[in-house]
Order: C-alpha cells, then structure tokens, then sequence
C-alpha cells in the first residue's frame, strides 16, 4: 500500500466527492494518509476528517500563506490540538516569498513560533518552502530543527541543498513535479537523494502529475509519482512502494 504522506482533502474542491473518493483509495492500493492543515479552518475540518477516516492523520500547522492569521490564542489552539491521538506533526509551515503577502518578517515570525511549538509538544514538521531556500535552512539550523525532525514537503531546490537538509535528517516529499519535464533539477535531486530518504505525496488537490497535469490531483496519482521514482532510482516500483510507506511510518511514529 501506498502511504499518502501530504494531502489536503479539507479542501473545497473535494466538496462534491469527498466521501466517494476517500472510501474508494483503499481499494486502489492507498494506505494511510496525512492530512496536512494550511490555516486554522483547514486544521479544523482536519480534526472531523481524522475522527471519521480511521486511515488517515493530521497535521497541525498554518502555512505562510495564512500566518497574517495567526495570533497568540490561534497559536494556543495549535497546541491544544497537538496532544490528539492521531495528530502526527506540526504542519505546513515555512516561508513562502512567491508571494508578496503576508510580509516576509511576518512570515519569519510565525515559522519560528511554530518550529518553537513542535519542540514543545515532540512532534516532527512539514516545511513548506518556496522560493526562501536560504532564509528557511537559516531558521531551521539555528532552531536545531535537526532535533525536531521531519520533510521538507515538495521539494524544489537542488541536490546541492538536499545535502544540507540530509545533514539534518530529514527526509523529502516527492510528489507530482517529478514527473513534468521541465524539472531537471528536482530530478537530479531525487536521483541523489537516498530512497531512505523520500516521501511521497500529491499535495492534493494541487500539482497532478503527468497524465494528469493541470486537472484535480487526489491520491490516486500516486503510482505515477512511485513509478517516476523508480524510474530515476533504477529500482522495482514496489521497492519504492514499500521503503517509501516505511519511511513515512517511521518519521509519523504509525
């Protein structure tokens, strides 16, 4: 079985078939799924999703996008949530310099207190970077994210920087870009990358993979993503099925 290690089925693009879809995974050799939340209404519908699916995890945690959001009660409500049974890390967080708001500090701010906030209840991170490779890798190292452990979700960057975070520890999701044909550098990366060491993820609904480029992106694309992997790794596509689901089970204590 495929492990889902980061999707966002909270989402209002999976109003409509929500249920059919998360029903149906298993049977198309889906595992487990972390749900990962974006904002503090998504860590909400997190919350009810994890309570009705037994198969899938949380993630708390408000990406940079939202962190105008945040405040000191939003940030208590976090941790509050953390101490669930099935909450399994402290996530999305990071920076994200794409866009031009919320402002940079503001952004900085919110991802130290949330890397602070994983400390505190021992959870491992889902990172979120774009765009901010310096700034994120600066923040982590002098918080020890080392300590902490977790993925940096969607990698981007180069082999050259996956160097610095496997200094870490840490391991990589791996999702639907792999698969385009413009990402050379992501694929040298994977190709670098120890298998050990990867995750994989769709990012639902976001980022489909090839066939499937520009549509809705669900779990079902994973074996897409896998046979990719394999593809660069020269190894069975079971064996990536297999140390991928066991990596994942063992960063998310499952």
């Amino acid at each position: 079985m495929i492990f889902e290690s980061h999707a966002h089925y909270d989402d209002e693009a999976f109003d409509e078939d929500r249920e059919e879809l998360l029903t149906s995974l298993k049977e198309h050799g889906i595992g487990n799924v972390i749900n990962v939340g974006a904002s503090l209404a998504g860590c909400k519908k997190t919350l009810e999703l994890m309570e009705k699916y037994p198969f899938l995890y949380g993630a708390m945690g408000v990406h940079p996008g939202e962190t105008a959001e945040l405040d000191e009660d939003g940030l208590a409500w976090l941790h509050q949530q953390c101490s669930r049974d099935k909450v399994v890390a402290v996530g999305e967080i990071g920076l994200d310099y794409h866009w031009k708001e919320p402002e940079i500090p503001v952004q900085k701010r919110w991802f130290v207190r949330q890397l602070e906030l994983a400390r505190k209840v021992g959870l491992p991170v889902i990172i979120h970077s774009r765009e901010a490779a310096k700034d994120t890798l600066d923040i982590m190292q002098a918080l020890h994210a080392e300590e902490l452990g977790g993925v940096v979700h969607c990698y981007s960057y180069t082999k050259e920087m996956a160097r610095e975070y496997l200094n870490m520890d840490f391991y990589f999701g791996i999702g639907g870009v792999i698969t385009f044909k413009n990402s050379r550098k992501l694929k040298e990366a994977v190709e670098y990358i120890p298998l050990e060491r990867i995750l994989l993820e769709t990012d639902s609904p976001y980022l489909a993979p090839e066939p499937n480029r520009g549509r809705r992106n669900s779990s079902l694309n994973l074996p897409h993503v896998a046979q990719e992997v394999a593809r660069l790794k020269g190894v069975p596509y079971e064996e990536v099925v297999e140390v991928t689901r066991k990596n994942a089970e063992a960063l998310f204590h499952i």
